[in-house]
């Protein structure tokens, strides 16, 4: 993914704030797109604290066991095991694993 490029936060809101027009502060600060300059003017506000940031996800709460987590076969067939559980087990990108069918369920086993 390419690095945000750098642009002051100040000069940028008070370019907007003065009635300039998009056309001149796209100019100014080489911005290719109006939604570029968006873009940049609603981060700028963000940093200055004028606008709260919009937050992700709430964070999940703690189930009654750590150790049990829930997923879903996805449309592919494919299941994925959570983040955490992954984490915490101190498996890596890459790892392999021998999944085997049992009598009480799946067996996953590290090779």
């Amino acid at each position: 993914m390419a690095r945000k490029k750098q642009v002051d936060y100040t000069k940028l809101i008070k370019a907007v704030e003065s009635g300039l027009p998009a056309k001149e502060i796209m100019e100014m600060f080489n911005f290719k797109t109006r939604i570029q300059l968006k873009s940049f003017y609603l981060d700028a506000l963000v940093n200055k604290g004028k606008v709260k940031g919009i937050v992700g996800r709430a964070p999940k709460q703690a189930g009654k066991d750590k150790h049990t987590k829930t997923t879903k076969v996805n449309k592919r067939g494919s299941m994925v095991i959570p983040r955490g559980l992954i984490e915490e087990m101190g498996f890596t990108i890459g790892s392999a694993f021998t999944v085997r069918k049992t009598k009480s369920g799946i067996s996953l086993r590290k090779r």
